[in-house]
């Protein structure tokens, strides 16, 4: 008989054996003394293969883990949430829910508070932004949140409450809290848990009746409707009554034309779609008893439609609107806001209208970049509406999602590792024919009557063969010494790096979001200001397009200095983009009085810089504990005494010290600081750097230093910064040397205009954070 592709062995040494041996799995001519020679070198050899393809995966390893660390480190932002309690803000599958608040003349002009300029207080560094509350609001507070959504209003006087689902992180089930306003909703106080049952609850749909305030949660998974009445407002309640016996999913009631009308969707029922469906029930009072509306279901459709609640409804005008939830690309996608035309106990209309409310444009880095579903908005006695939204920065499933891609990644990077382990011939083979059943060393006669006619162990043996035949025909096939071969590997390696970014981005980079740092709860934005010319459009477009989706930018403004001004189509922006002409091409342009700004921080940041939009963020909130200082990203530090030399960032760390930030980067408050650099103190210096076409930055740190005797610079260290112009061949200082003396020349001049920064100086790593090392 003719040998087959198995060769069977009573012993170890089959996996080298069938890579290597070609004397027929180690048969000789010379007995047994010479088998046993052969069996002991083979074994020699089998260890020789599995150290060196041993060795070639911790060579992997070693080599891939170092590209995926330096990944994490540049390119994946921190977690903007140290601080907060390790049991609150858990990604979760439901997603990263917060809560926003608006204002407007009428419920289709809302406005988020950033665009109504609400200051917290005149010392600090304000607008309020979005969001209001979020998960660290409650977590900070002591009750651990993953998200805050479902918020519903309820205003006594000039106090603002809200009552929301929030997500408890360690019990994982929906609670209802609630929060204060005591000034319109710049500042919110965390009151607490309001209702906690042994089920999931939403949507706490609160009103008065009767002169009792009432909330109706959902609690669809314990199987009913329940109506709660407060006993010591907003924080104690009790059960009123059990209203309806079906597990109705985000419902209101409404009084109409002497009735009370009771929306909501059933999901329990045969052929219900969900997220399509709506329901109507009627009563003459909110504790029923409740009847079915005669065109019951009044929505049996597709999720997309807006059939499912979202928020109170509400009259404008003398008309009734409904707010409806489009759950078409992922659950709670945006809001539909329907007009009800017909409200009577035997029909039904409603028609869509829109909604007017904008939706952002900066994607993950928005806090509701990604969806919105819940609207609850109500007029104030000022005549002055004012709203509640929930919006998240990710869709419906996103961790899972993540998972999914970042696993599939690194299994990716494992059969790439494989593959090329083949070609160079560090992996002999996949499978140790030691692990397949016919290779397992001595066998009862029991097993072996089993294994001969069983057709699963012939099958395992049969792949384990194949499987290691892949490894040498891939071998014979691709040459690592010819260009194919090259090229293959480089392709490979490449991929394999590319993979392991993409596999530690989803499993380590969290949801891909640069977030807003918050400072005491609040968020807050700034204004982006840049100066150039027409020379660097392609800077600029590059430029506004990628600063623009960082979460506080609110606008930016181009000072144009040169040249053909750009036209607002030129650009692919997410904020406004404003260009202001300039008569005269100065450098001191840069720090002009510009009314028009509405924010009191300003961020300098000149055309060719290129830094992370968490860099940034970082920036913006060591700013705003202290909004008197220039805080910036390139320290430089100027001696005292002796004779002045500007030098770079290389010096200060040298001397282990700064004492001046510069302003093609950096925070300053642009009120102050504009009026400081156009008093007439500084005039001599601005006729200097008309002078010299250079130093506008140098006199800034000399007038900030001149008007304290504080500290009045702060350093934040960037993850990266790319200067951009080196690429476009349009940079301005192209002659570093030449650039530092003129600089020389302007520290000695300041120094005699306003005094020494000698004794300014700052060390680095002084902050707790790390933010300055």
């Amino acid at each position: 008989m003719g040998s087959g592709p198995i060769v069977s062995s009573g012993g170890g040494g089959g996996w080298y054996r069938w890579c290597h041996d070609s004397n027929g799995g180690g048969k000789s001519s010379n007995g047994g003394a010479a088998r046993n020679g052969n069996h002991n070198n083979n074994n020699n050899n089998e260890a020789c293969v599995v150290s060196s393809t041993l060795a070639y995966f911790l060579l992997s390893l070693a080599v891939l883990g170092s590209i995926g660390i330096l990944y994490a480190r540049f390119m994946i932002t921190a977690n903007v949430r140290t601080g907060i309690t390790a049991a609150g803000c858990q990604q979760d599958n439901e997603g990263s829910w917060a809560i926003g608040i608006f204002y407007g003349d009428s419920p289709f002009s809302l406005k988020p508070i950033e665009d109504i300029n609400v200051w917290k207080n005149k010392s600090a560094a304000w607008p309020v932004a979005n969001p209001i509350i979020t998960c660290a609001s409650l977590s900070d507070a002591g009750s651990p949140s993953n998200f805050v959504a479902d918020p519903f209003l309820y205003v006594q006087g000039d106090i603002l409450y809200v009552f929301y689902e929030t997500k408890n992180s360690i019990t994982m089930q929906g609670d209802i809290g609630v929060s204060r306003s005591l000034d319109k909703g710049a500042t919110w106080q965390q009151l607490g848990i309001a209702l906690d049952e042994e089920w999931h609850l939403s949507y706490p749909y609160v009103f008065e009746y009767n002169g009792n305030i009432y909330m109706m949660p959902e609690g669809s998974t314990k199987g009913d409707l329940r109506l709660y009445r407060s006993t010591d407002f907003p924080l104690k309640w009790t059960l009123e009554k059990v209203i309806m016996k079906k597990p109705l999913v985000d419902s209101f009631m409404i009084p109409h034309n002497g009735k009370f009308y009771l929306f909501g969707s059933d999901h329990s029922g045969f052929g219900t779609k969900k997220n399509g469906h709506l329901s109507i029930w009627h009563s003459v009072s909110p504790l029923g008893p409740w009847k079915p509306h005669k065109k019951n279901p009044i929505h049996n459709t597709h999720k997309s439609v807006g059939a499912r609640n979202g928020g109170r409804p509400f009259v404008h005008n003398g008309n009734l609107y409904r707010i409806g939830q489009d759950c078409g690309d992922t659950y709670g996608r945006r809001i539909r806001v329907f007009k009800i035309s017909v409200l009577t106990t035997e029909d039904f209309e409603e028609i869509e209208v829109p909604s007017n409310i904008e939706e952002s444009l900066k994607g993950r880095n928005a806090w509701n970049g990604a969806r919105h579903h819940h609207l609850d908005v109500q007029r104030l006695s000022s005549g002055e509406w004012v709203a509640v939204i929930d919006g998240d920065r990710v869709p419906s499933g996103d961790s899972v999602r993540r998972s999914v891609f970042g696993f599939g990644a690194v299994i990716a990077v494992g059969a790439l590792v494989v593959l090329v382990g083949m070609v160079v011939g560090a992996v002999k083979c996949l499978v140790p024919l030691s692990w397949c059943p016919h290779s397992m060393g001595k066998r009862s006669d029991s097993f072996l009557a089993w294994e001969r006619p069983s057709l699963l162990s012939s099958k395992i043996r049969l792949l384990c063969s194949r499987l290691n035949r892949a490894s040498s025909i891939v071998h014979a096939r691709v040459r690592p010494n010819t260009c194919t071969g090259v090229l293959f590997l480089v392709l490979a390696v490449v991929a394999a790096a590319a993979l392991t970014c993409t596999g530690v981005k989803y499993l380590y980079g969290g949801s891909g979001a640069e977030e807003p740092y918050p400072l005491d709860g609040s968020y807050s934005q700034f204004t982006l200001l840049t100066m150039t010319f027409d020379a660097r459009l392609w800077n600029l477009k590059m430029y506004v397009k990628h600063y623009s989706r960082c979460a506080s930018v609110r606008e930016i403004v181009v000072v144009w200095n040169k040249g053909t001004p750009p036209l607002q189509s030129d650009f692919d922006s997410a904020v406004p983009v404003r260009v202001r002409v300039e008569e005269k091409n100065s450098l001191n342009n840069r720090f002009k009085a510009d009314p028009a700004i509405k924010t009191r921080g300003v961020l300098e940041l000149d055309d060719d810089i290129m830094m992370t939009c968490d860099d940034v963020e970082r920036g913006f909130r060591v700013w705003r504990e202290r909004p008197d200082r220039i805080v910036g990203f390139y320290p430089r530090f100027v001696g005292g005494g002796g004779r002045l030399r500007y030098r770079g960032e290389k010096y200060a760390r040298g001397h282990n010290g700064y004492n001046m930030i510069l302003t093609g980067a950096a925070f300053i408050d642009g009120g102050a600081a504009f009026e400081r650099y156009w008093s007439e103190e500084a005039k001599e210096g601005r006729a200097l750097v008309d002078g010299f076409f250079n130093c506008e930055d140098v006199l800034m740190n000399y007038l900030y230093a001149n008007g304290s005797s504080s500290s009045v610079v702060e350093y934040v260290r960037p993850t990266w910064a790319v200067d951009t112009s080196k690429f476009s061949g349009v940079a301005i200082s192209r002659n570093t040397q030449a650039h530092y003396g003129v600089r020389s020349n302007c520290l000695k001049k300041f120094s005699d205009m306003y005094g020494s920064l000698g004794d300014r100086k700052l060390g680095f790593n002084r902050r707790k954070d790390g933010w300055d090392v």
